[in-house]
């Protein structure tokens, strides 16, 4: 286990990496801090000639990762309009020559789901659940975070994750193609480590052929996204339509955004 870490776990066993996101009190959200960390562990498994598969979890059997730390957010500690700290991750996974196994064993919630979906494997405990939290919060992410997801289940239910916000089980998310297997908990790291044996049984070059010819078909979207932010959302979002969302959040009750849309014509 290295040490220098203070998020997330990074441990190697034989020839399998494990990060761990390991903020369980605070459902393996994740902030700044976490990310770069993730960054880290990701480059060294993908660097070192040890280690043939990754696998990131979440402590805990109740959450992956509910992304993004919302009292960090509604403090404005993750950027005007987005979690700007996310995007590096997200490339490092696609990026990373090692295959990586999304080993899901509760809420992939936000920018848990995000992982799960850019990760070349999901396997999933039965009792994970899987949403995009941001239109509820008002986190108006964009870029390759949500046109990939368009790759993995198709336009009609990726607009229907994300601009809607419901919350699915592990099942329908199989149906969906956005996990490879589905177990009991109990049966979880045995399914995993079952996946982690038969890709340390085939040739190494050849995974990482493989893993960058995926990531080459779609390449056109890595990067983008910013430029829509700036275009759509107004100067003091941050203090109106996030500002209610976060806090709705954080004090457990609906949010209400009927006051940053003109009222309906009264008809005489």
């Amino acid at each position: 286990m290295t040490d220098q870490f203070t998020d997330i776990l990074y441990e190697i066993d034989g020839n399998v990496a494990t990060i761990t996101i390991n903020r369980p009190e605070k459902l393996n959200s994740c902030t700044p801090h976490t990310m770069r960390e993730i960054e880290m562990a990701l480059n060294m498994a993908g660097n070192d000639p040890v280690v043939g598969v990754i696998v990131f979890t979440g402590a805990g059997e109740k959450s992956f990762c509910t992304g993004a730390d919302v009292s960090q957010q509604r403090d404005g500690k993750m950027g005007t309009t987005g979690p700007r700290e996310f995007s590096p991750p997200y490339l490092t996974f696609s990026q990373c020559p090692k295959p990586i196994i999304a080993r899901v064993n509760g809420y992939a919630v936000g920018g848990g789901n995000h992982f799960a979906y850019f990760c070349d494997f999901t396997i999933s405990a039965d009792h994970a659940i899987y949403s995009q939290s941001e239109p509820r919060v008002a986190f108006p992410t964009s870029g390759p975070v949500i046109s990939y997801l368009v790759r993995v289940i198709g336009h009609k239910r990726a607009r229907e994750m994300w601009m809607l916000g419901r919350k699915y089980d592990a099942q329908t998310m199989y149906d969906w193609g956005l996990v490879n297997a589905v177990v009991p908990m109990a049966d979880l790291d045995a399914e995993v480590k079952k996946w982690c044996d038969e890709l340390l049984a085939v040739a190494p070059t050849c995974l990482k052929v493989y893993k960058a010819t995926f990531v080459q078909e779609f390449q056109d979207l890595l990067g983008q996204g910013d430029s829509l932010r700036r275009w759509l959302v107004p100067d003091d979002y941050r203090e109106t339509e996030q500002r209610e969302g976060t806090t709705a959040f954080l004090e457990k009750r609906k949010p209400d955004y009927s006051r940053f849309r003109a009222a309906p014509e009264k008809k005489d």
